[in-house]
C-alpha cells in the first residue's frame, strides 16, 4: 500500500494494527457478492432461454416469449434473480469475520481459475481443430475414422458439440489442478503459428485456410483473456498525472469509483447487448456453430464470439474484485498493496 508515514510502509507487519475504520464493511461484501450471484443466474437464464427454449423473464413485463412454455417458467427464471442476491446476503452472514482484503482475494482466485480454463480450452481446441483440418484437407480424415464420421466432423454442429465441447469440459479440469495462467506460452504459441504460416508459404509453397485460422483464434485468446490479469496487476496504461500524487484513500476512492462506473457498467452493457437475445452479437454465432467461409478452415469462429462472454465476465469478477480492494484502502484495512510499485512495472 501506498505509505504518507513509516508506520504505514510497514503495515503487514503490524498485526496489533486495527482490522479498519468506519462502517461495517458487510453492505460492501453483499454488494460485490449479490452482483457476482446475478452474473451467474444471468448467464444460466441465457442458457435456459436459447439453448433449452424456456420463455424468459420478458413476459412478466410484457416482452415477447422465446419459447412456447407457460409464465410460470418465467416467473421462475425472474426468480433465480432473487435467489443469487439471497445467497449472496447468506454467504455474508456467515463469514462476516472475512475481509474485503480476504473477499478481493478469493474472487480473484476464482477469476484465475476461469481464465486458466479458457486457456487450456483454446489451446487444446485450436491443436485439435487444426489436426482435423489438415488431416480434412489432405484427404487422410476419411482413411483414419472412416468416410461417415469424417463427413461428420465436416460439420459445424458435430465437431462443435462432440470434440469442442468435451475439450473445453477436460480444460476446467486441468485447470483446477494447475496454478498458471500460461499467457506467456500462448503468445510464444501464436508466434510459433505465424513463423509455420512464413516458412510453410516461402519454403514449402504450403499454405491452408486453417492456419490463419488458428493464429486468429489464439490472438484474441490472448489479447481478450489476458485483460482481467492485467488488471489485477495493475499492468494497464494509467493515464492520469495526478493518480500518482494521491493520498492511500483517495486513490481508493478514485479505483472504486472507476470500477463501479466505469468497470461494472461497461461490462455489463457487453453482456446485455451481445446475450440480450437470439440474434445478438455473441448468442448468434454460439447457438449456429458458426464457421468462417473458407471449406477447411478452422471450426471456430464461433468459439471467438464467446471470447467477448469471456472477457466481460473476467473482467466483471475482476472489478468486482478490485472495488472490495479500493473500499479496504479507503478504510485503512492493513495488507493493502503498493499501487505506485505495480503501477511501474
Amino acid at each position: 500500500m501506498t505509505a504518507l508515514d513509516p508506520v504505514q510502509d510497514d503495515v503487514s507487519a503490524t498485526p496489533q494494527m486495527p482490522q479498519a475504520t468506519g462502517k461495517s464493511p458487510v453492505p460492501v461484501r453483499i454488494f460485490g457478492w449479490a452482483v457476482l450471484c446475478v452474473l451467474a443466474a444471468f448467464l444460466l437464464n441465457n442458457y435456459l432461454n436459447y439453448w433449452q427454449d424456456l420463455p424468459g423473464v420478458a413476459p412478466i413485463f410484457g416482452g415477447a416469449a422465446n419459447g412456447s412454455l407457460g409464465l410460470a417458467w418465467s416467473w421462475a427464471q425472474l426468480g433465480l434473480y432473487g435467489l443469487a442476491c439471497l445467497i449472496a446476503v447468506a454467504h455474508v452472514l456467515r463469514t462476516r469475520t472475512v475481509s474485503l482484503r480476504q473477499d478481493a482475494l478469493c474472487i480473484s482466485a476464482i477469476n484465475a481459475y476461469i481464465i486458466r480454463a479458457a486457456f487450456w480450452a483454446v489451446l487444446i481446441v485450436g491443436l485439435v481443430d487444426t489436426a482435423i483440418s489438415f488431416l480434412r484437407v489432405e484427404g487422410f480424415l476419411d482413411v483414419l475414422v472412416g468416410s461417415d464420421l469424417a463427413a461428420d466432423l465436416g460439420r459445424s454442429h458435430f465437431r462443435g458439440g462432440y470434440v469442442h465441447m468435451p475439450l473445453i469440459a477436460i480444460s476446467l479440469v486441468i485447470a483446477a489442478f494447475t496454478r498458471t495462467l500460461g499467457f506467456p506460452w500462448l503468445a510464444l504459441l501464436v508466434v510459433a503459428a505465424e513463423l509455420l504460416i512464413v516458412v510453410g508459404r516461402f519454403i514449402f509453397s504450403y499454405e491452408q485456410a486453417f492456419m490463419a485460422d488458428l493464429v486468429r483464434f489464439w490472438y484474441a485468446a490472448l489479447f481478450l483473456f489476458a485483460s482481467a490479469y492485467t488488471l489485477i496487476e495493475e499492468g494497464h496504461v494509467r493515464v492520469d498525472v495526478f493518480y500518482a500524487g494521491f493520498p492511500t484513500r483517495l486513490k481508493g476512492l478514485v479505483n472504486a469509483i472507476g470500477s463501479l462506473f466505469l468497470g461494472m457498467s461497461l461490462c455489463w452493457v457487453i453482456l446485455i447487448i451481445g446475450m440480450g437475445g437470439k440474434q445478438n452479437i455473441i448468442n448468434s454465432p454460439m447457438l449456429a456453430y458458426e464457421t468462417t467461409q473458407a471449406g477447411f478452415g478452422l471450426y471456430v469462429k464461433y468459439l471467438m464470439a464467446g471470447f467477448l462472454a469471456v472477457f466481460a465476465v473476467s473482467m466483471l469478477i475482476q472489478f468486482v474484485s478490485y472495488l472490495m480492494e479500493a473500499i479496504a484502502d479507503m478504510r485503512d484495512e492493513p495488507g493493502g498493496r503498493d499501487h505506485d510499485s505495480t503501477a511501474a512495472h
